[in-house]
């Protein structure tokens, strides 16, 4: 393969034969070092010319310093509040700032008449307000926005001004500089020759400076582009042939290097992969069957793709050069820093900065950061101990036992984290102690990432230490996060070794025999036509300032050129219709198709082996059944059967390895101590009045004791919860509500003076045991009732329950069928129902029900187990003979759990 810059230099040796006194001027810095390498190969011995990049020409030429985005921030910022009379705050000001340089700087890249182009903006927003009537209603943003374009020239002028008394610039603010000073430039400079070598769009500068310097008859400029795109309309094509069109110097020379490439045999494969992960793993397969990697490139139109990328290449690659950064974002640096900025965020959000106390997700998050986890042994216990005790917030002694045992020295650094702190530059100081301990004990890459955030927060440092531009901590979280995500680390490799991996402005002047093109769906190549500017669409066209048109010329421009030379083209792009793309292929795809006929198109997916799922199963053992032993003499409780039934994995879980809930810190109020607060609530208000009849005035007492009690079983469930605000408030007046619904409803049944009420039992614990064929013990079952109480002659077994039950719930038509139905609560009351008969020695003279009180349905009354199936006649009474009938049934359950042979098993259709 004959590439372009060999061509190029083939065409400069003929006519110069001495590069003493030769610049070749490129676009990229990495092209310098292909074409260094390739003058190496072609001329044995001599002067290399002097390889340059435009911008290293450009700052050539103006002799003035390029300024950094964050420095020119803070310039632009005292200029600001120099103009005006009620300066925003910094952080507001960097959200729009940035954009407003962005602009300045497209303005003076195209030598824009400044006055012309603010003037013009201004007089459409006067337009926008101007009515017949005088009525136009202005709203204080509307005023606001109107204002600060109104103010634009100004800021310019101003900023402009002041970074030429300082010579330092923005890139725009440089080319229009050189613009001026290009004359005594050439005339300094009028022995050395020029080459420009590479290019395709030009701003309005670049096109003034080079055709200056192709006035000097010994200069030339070489364009890379192929006959097919030139001689047409294609887009690929487009700038060059304007400049062909337009450029004086073409009056009397031709286009240097025009290829004939384009048109030879190629390998090319379009290939449409389901989601990002496929495109990159199949990537790595092509790369797998590739041999010279020396000629290969893999190109990502998407650099957002460049983490999953470096995990995804195959072992035979043994040498790789990354051209593109990786987003400092996606460093794990990045998490532990905004966990640290979180912790006074959140503190001053709560309002314990005076307690200087830190909500426990912040501190954990903190200290479980990989960075941190491994220097200090003791944060798990450090954790569950917060978990038990119910910690929301955590303060400096709990730190100071954390690190009891730790060094001084990291001591010292974690303890100042915590502490508080008097202004930024200290917390500053803080973030900077902790890495310059944290690079002690780390990979090289790891030490990579912390030098990179070392240098940023002592450039921070500096700008704070002169402007004092950050007021607090939120400000300057606000600044990193805007910072950070547009920061990239850079990668140094061996350009000329390995396999290129690289993204797509990087791949201009160079050619590569095997061309990976990954993620090549439209929004991505190219690029959407949102743009980022105040300087509206209209305007944009009648200054002749680049739009989206222009930036798809140029993404054109760069998928043709990199198909010009290549023999093996694999052109990869994402086919599912998501958050991330279109799923349409790039309609440079669709052009390349249409304009060949030697495009293969497949789809691939990843291979997907189906696997059989196994229930879980556990055989049982001697060991197993001796736990089950234990458990009969224990007792087993209707939940804990019901949980069997259920799911017989969670029953063995539970009862035979004993194992627990996890323990977290119970911030909101869960749902069962919701529940165990209600239950304790009415036990208290109700266990005065056990052995006695009801009167509407005890329920009057109780009603004034209940909230009192509410908060009492709160505090003593919830532990160091606060239930002053925000849900936990609603859940606490729910409970109390619970209650009072409750009481009320107990109030109206007996302002009825037919109606007699008895309390016998509350929360009463009753046991019993049984005997079952088969099983050579006896089984205890016990259980604790909620409220055992007579109405009007009739026992009542009553169960309370939180949530929402419903009477289809409490309908038992066919005991055999209690499990397959998954009546559970029906199982649990009548097993409450058993045990009080059992315990009793009920003699069943009058008649007995069992049923729940739902809190969350509590206008349906007492829900009894119904035994019919006309809901007209509900039959409710549990008789001798039904109890005995649904005890034969349970004893067949219990009498599964304790044989050898049946195993637990996970059901099938388990919900959850």
């Amino acid at each position: 393969m004959q590439s372009f810059i060999s061509n190029t230099l083939d065409d400069i040796l003929k006519t110069t034969k001495s590069f003493q006194d030769v610049v070749f001027v490129l676009p990229s810095q990495r092209s310098k070092v292909f074409v260094k390498q390739t003058f190496k190969d072609k001329i044995a011995v001599g002067f290399l010319p002097e390889i340059i990049n435009v911008e290293q020409f450009i700052n050539e030429v103006s002799g003035i310093e390029k300024a950094d985005g964050v420095q020119l921030l803070f310039h632009f910022y005292t200029i600001y509040k120099g103009l005006e009379k009620a300066p925003v705050t910094f952080d507001v000001f960097s959200s729009w700032a940035f954009t407003v340089i962005q602009d300045f700087n497209e303005i003076d890249q195209h030598l824009i008449d400044t006055k012309q182009i603010f003037v013009y903006l201004r007089d459409i927003q006067r337009l926008k307000k101007w009515s017949v009537k005088g009525e136009f209603k202005e709203t204080e943003l509307m005023k606001d926005h109107y204002s600060f374009l109104e103010k634009l020239n100004v800021y310019y002028d101003a900023f402009y001004q002041f970074l030429l008394e300082n010579n330092i610039g923005y890139q725009g603010l440089i080319y229009r500089e050189s613009c001026k000073k290009i004359d005594p430039y050439l005339e300094k400079n009028s022995n050395k020759k020029f080459f420009f070598i590479g290019f395709n769009a030009l701003n309005t500068a670049e096109e003034f400076l080079f055709q200056k310097v192709l006035e000097n008859k010994k200069s030339e400029i070489y364009w890379d582009l192929d006959e097919a795109f030139f001689k047409g309309n294609h887009q690929a094509g487009r700038f060059i042939r304007r400049y062909k069109k337009e450029w004086k110097y073409y009056e009397k020379n031709e286009i240097k290097t025009l290829s004939n490439s384009f048109s030879e045999l190629k390998n090319i494969e379009v290939i449409g992969a389901s989601k990002n992960t496929t495109q990159i793993k199949y990537a790595g397969e092509i790369l797998e069957n590739i041999t010279d990697f020396k000629n290969t490139a893999l190109v990502l139109a998407d650099e957002t793709l460049l983490p999953i990328t470096l995990n995804s290449l195959p072992k035979n690659i043994n040498a790789i050069n990354i051209t593109m950064g990786y987003p400092l974002k996606d460093v794990p640096t990045t998490s532990l820093l905004f966990s640290i900025f979180q912790l006074f965020i959140s503190q001053e959000k709560l309002q314990k900065a005076a307690e200087n106390e830190f909500y426990y997700k912040d501190v954990i998050r903190f200290l479980k950061h990989q960075s941190v986890y491994k220097l200090i042994p003791e944060i798990d216990v450090f954790s569950n101990d917060v978990a038990k005790h119910n910690q929301t917030f955590i303060n400096i002694k709990h730190i100071d036992k954390l690190l009891e045992n730790s060094n001084l020295k990291l001591k010292k650094i974690f303890v100042a984290i915590f502490n508080s702190f008097a202004s930024i530059e200290e917390f500053i100081d803080r973030i900077l102690n902790l890495i310059d301990y944290l690079k002690e004990d780390v990979t090289e890459l790891e030490k990579e990432y912390l030098f990179r955030f070392y240098t940023t927060f002592n450039q921070l440092k500096t700008l704070q230490n002169e402007f004092k531009y950050f007021p607090d901590l939120k400000t300057l979280a606000l600044f990193f996060r805007q910072l950070i995500a547009s920061e990239s680390l850079s990668f140094q490799g061996e350009p000329l070794r390995g396999l290129q991996l690289m993204g797509m402005l990087e791949t201009r002047v160079l050619d590569f025999e095997n061309i990976i093109l990954v993620s090549t769906n439209e929004g991505v190549l190219p690029a959407s036509s949102q743009q980022n500017s105040f300087i509206p669409f209209d305007v944009k066209v009648d200054f002749k300032l680049p739009t989206y048109r222009e930036k798809d010329a140029i993404f054109s421009y760069h998928f043709f050129r990199l198909m010009q030379r290549a023999k093996n083209v694999f052109i990869i792009y994402n086919t599912e219709h998501d958050v991330f793309g279109s799923g349409e292929k790039s309609r440079f795809v669709t052009q390349l198709e249409m304009m060949r006929t030697d495009v293969i198109q497949k789809t691939v997916a990843p291979k997907v082996i189906t696997q059989k799922i196994e229930l879980k199963e556990i055989k049982k053992d001697e060991s197993v059944l001796n736990k089950l032993k234990e458990l009969a003499q224990k007792g087993i409780s209707p939940s804990a059967l019901t949980n069997y039934l259920y799911n017989p994995i969670s029953f063995y879980k539970q009862k035979i390895l004993k194992l627990k809930e996890f323990e977290d810190v119970e911030e909101t109020v869960a749902y069962n101590t919701l529940g165990t607060v209600v239950h304790e609530t009415l036990d208290e208000l109700y266990t005065p009045f056990v052995g006695k009849f009801l009167q509407v005035e005890n329920i009057d007492s109780m009603k004034t004791e209940s909230k009192k009690l509410v908060n009492k079983h709160f505090k003593k469930e919830f532990k160091n919860g606060d239930l002053s605000t925000g849900r936990n408030r609603l859940i606490f007046e729910v409970a109390n509500r619970f209650v009072l619904n409750f009481l009320d409803q107990e109030k109206e049944l007996l302002k009825d003076k037919n109606n007699q009420l008895k309390i016998l039992a509350t929360e009463e614990n009753l046991a019993t045991q049984i005997e079952i064929e088969g099983v050579d013990f006896p089984i205890k079952i016990h259980g604790q009732v909620d409220r055992v109480d007579v109405l009007n002659g009739v026992l009542r077994i009553i169960d309370y329950k939180t949530g929402m039950v419903s009477s289809a719930n409490l309908k038992v038509l066919d005991f055999e069928k209690l499990r397959e139905k998954e009546q559970y609560k029906a199982i649990q009351v009548l097993l409450y129902a058993y045990l009080y008969t059992k315990s009793k020695k009920y003699d069943f003279k009058k008649p007995l029900e069992a049923g729940i009180y739902s809190f969350k349905n509590l206008n349906s009354g007492f829900l009894s187990v119904n035994f019919s199936s006309n809901y007209r006649k509900p039959d409710l009474e549990i008789t001798e003979e039904r109890l005995e009938e649904f005890i034969q049934t349970i004893k067949t359950y219990i009498k599964e759990i304790y044989t050898l042979d049946v195993d637990f098993i996970e059901p099938a259709d388990l919900k959850y």
